[in-house]
């Protein structure tokens, strides 16, 4: 069962939000918080292995409530809420160790396979919130995004042949027992592949990685959105 704190500062939405994850039997919403500060004090509390978070929310928003339970709660992943027009904030949940990243306007089985992403220890974009990130670093000036495409190219191409293979897997949101299943290796092996990339592509986390992906133009292995090029489906089972 995977537990899931849900937090926002809308009665409705966090209604909504419990809604849709009661749907399934491998779910269960543990506890819900209507502000960011409550978020990490109930995460401290009931420990779920989920938290999903809004980005505004009074008192303490969503992003610097993911840089705290990163620190105070490390064995719980974040999923961040986002609209379109909160580009600025997806970068900076990126940077506070938010793995996921899921549009409040998406279909409700996008919030399902994030959660269960996440909780397997994979970092998922939402496929248009993927598109909005990359096109947002390319919109910010055509020398600069030049510049920090060559860069991820640069350290993709400083990996081994298997570990880009794995960054693939990963930047499609994959988790380590998928890619591990998808390649015919062990899990404890797909881990230590994981901890390899990150640490020779100088980032902190998986979505981290994933960006550097998509910059790198690294194509993961299975089939992209149907009308957002370049971004991957979300996973399926395997």
């Amino acid at each position: 069962m995977i537990r899931v704190l849900v937090a926002d500062d809308e009665p409705m939405v966090r209604t909504g939000v419990r809604a849709i994850l009661a749907t399934t039997d491998d779910i269960e919403v543990t506890a819900e918080a209507g502000d960011g500060h409550e978020a990490v004090e109930l995460v401290r509390r009931h420990r779920p292995d989920v938290a999903v978070l809004d980005i505004r929310m009074p008192r303490l928003d969503g992003i610097a409530a993911a840089e705290a339970l990163a620190r105070a709660a490390p064995d719980t992943r974040t999923v961040v809420l986002t609209t379109f027009g909160e580009d600025d904030y997806i970068l900076k949940a990126l940077g506070a160790g938010a793995t996921g990243f899921l549009l409040k306007a998406g279909p409700p089985e996008e919030l399902i396979t994030g959660v269960r992403a996440v909780a397997e220890g994979a970092a998922y974009f939402s496929p248009k919130v993927a598109a909005r990130v990359v096109a947002h670093l390319s919109a910010s000036g055509a020398g600069r995004a030049a510049g920090r495409r060559a860069d991820a190219r640069e350290r993709v191409a400083a990996l081994t042949a298997r570990e880009r293979e794995v960054l693939a897997h990963l930047a499609a949101g994959l988790s380590n027992g998928r890619i591990a299943r998808r390649l015919h290796l062990a899990e404890a092996t797909v881990k230590a592949h994981v901890s390899s990339v990150l640490a020779r592509l100088g980032v902190d986390n998986r979505a981290a990685a994933a960006v550097v992906a998509h910059e790198a133009g690294i194509v993961p292995a299975v089939p992209s959105v149907p009308g957002v090029p370049g971004v991957p489906a979300p996973p399926g089972p395997s």
